[in-house]
């Protein structure tokens, strides 16, 4: 079988089964199995495929029918300017968190050291992106899934930031290390019924314990600020990601413990979704 044979075998069987993006996944999916890139494969349709290529081909493929997201077909997914491997460990990183970075890296001089925490890191993506571009800063990311910190340490491997992050699988409940210039975090924050509401293919597919912010959403994003005040410099910053209809509330709740709030801000879709706070006392 040829590769333009396969591609349309492909795209047919994702169309048939309503996949989104049949064409992209099918090319992505051939381009895995071939060790080429999707240009490559379009410029050169007539080429051969092995068997044990189609067997793996149609092995992905399923997987994709059963609606698992193309980032832990592929293991990895782009995020900000660079490429983390990915699993069923951890949340894959979505456009709308780059926010949380793009923030981040205004209240983060390229001259200074600066002592910043990741609450929930789970691949890594956030805390390894912001010392991609403040290399002087020096961080410790924490998550409550082994698995998680154990890819997030692949992936500051694979940015040669190894000795820069300090991984612990540890609730943030439990951690006792202080005087933080900086604390991110993008916690569980959807709630119960929205959970259900989710696309199968983060439902069926994604981690709970890095979707599930508990009956009402807020459960972890109050267990962050709450605990933050205790972790922070004076004057530190917190740095939040939160579900498009959570700011008011959690506005009330910073507020109810002593911040500043600094900047709201909204994601690709205009939707509130960035909070920056300063613990002033």
């Amino acid at each position: 079988m040829i590769y333009n044979e396969i591609l349309k075998k492909g795209v047919n069987f994702l169309k048939k089964n309503k996949i989104e993006n049949p064409y992209l996944d099918t090319e992505l999916i051939l381009s895995k199995i071939t060790n080429k890139k999707r240009e490559e494969i379009l410029l050169n349709t007539n080429n051969k495929l092995k068997n044990k290529d189609i067997t793996k081909f149609n092995k992905y493929l399923f997987r994709r029918y059963e609606k698992e997201p193309m980032a832990y077909i592929l293991g990895y997914k782009y995020f900000w300017k660079h490429k983390f491997l990915t699993n069923k460990s951890v949340l894959i990183p979505r456009p709308d968190t780059e926010i949380v970075i793009e923030e981040t890296l205004k209240y983060l001089p390229k001259e200074n050291s600066k002592k910043i925490l990741d609450v929930g890191t789970g691949s890594g993506c956030i805390v390894v992106s912001i010392l991609k571009e403040r290399p002087k800063c020096n961080a410790t990311a924490i998550d409550i899934s082994k698995n998680a910190i154990n890819v997030a340490k692949t992936n500051a491997k694979l940015h040669q930031l190894e000795n820069k992050i300090n991984f612990i699988n540890i609730d943030i409940d439990k951690y006792k290390s202080y005087n933080y210039d900086l604390i991110i975090s993008n916690p569980p924050y959807i709630n119960c019924i929205d959970l259900n509401r989710l696309d199968d293919d983060i439902k069926l597919h994604e981690p709970m314990l890095a979707l599930s912010g508990g009956f009402d959403g807020f459960r972890d994003l109050k267990k962050v600020i709450i605990k933050s005040k205790k972790l922070l410099k004076i004057n530190g910053k917190l740095i939040l990601e939160i579900g498009h209809r959570q700011k008011n509330q959690c506005l009330k709740i910073l507020y109810a413990n002593g911040y500043y709030i600094n900047q709201v801000s909204k994601d690709l879709s205009g939707k509130d979704r960035c909070i920056v706070s300063t613990k002033l006392q």
